[in-house]
């Protein structure tokens, strides 16, 4: 199987809070890393593949929203999630996180 990544991933922890768009359940959760084009949540109730997310992340004293869809999956450890709009000022606070990241590797 191919790896469909197109961004470069960082180790980065962050609270996470994701709600269901469908059925409004609320999910909470670390995230083990980051990129421009998603995340990975750490939790151990996953949503189902293709599931519509609103994240919010918050580290530190900083926020960022996004819409988001659940892209892959692992049981009890977590699901990868594809950001498909993040609007400013959030991607502003997106960029900063990974250009941060970027200059400690």
């Amino acid at each position: 199987m191919r790896d469909r990544r197109y961004c470069i991933r960082y180790p980065f922890a962050a609270d996470v809070v994701l709600l269901d768009m469908e059925s409004g359940a609320r999910i909470e959760g670390v995230t083990s890393d980051i990129s421009m084009g998603g995340i990975f949540v750490c939790t151990s109730k996953p949503l189902p593949s293709n599931s519509r997310v609103r994240v919010m992340l918050s580290r530190k004293e900083q926020k960022m929203e996004a819409l988001g869809v659940v892209r892959i999956l692992k049981p009890r450890i977590g699901m990868g999630i594809e950001f498909m709009d993040v609007e400013p000022p959030y991607h502003d606070v997106l960029r900063q996180w990974v250009d941060q990241l970027a200059k400690v590797r």
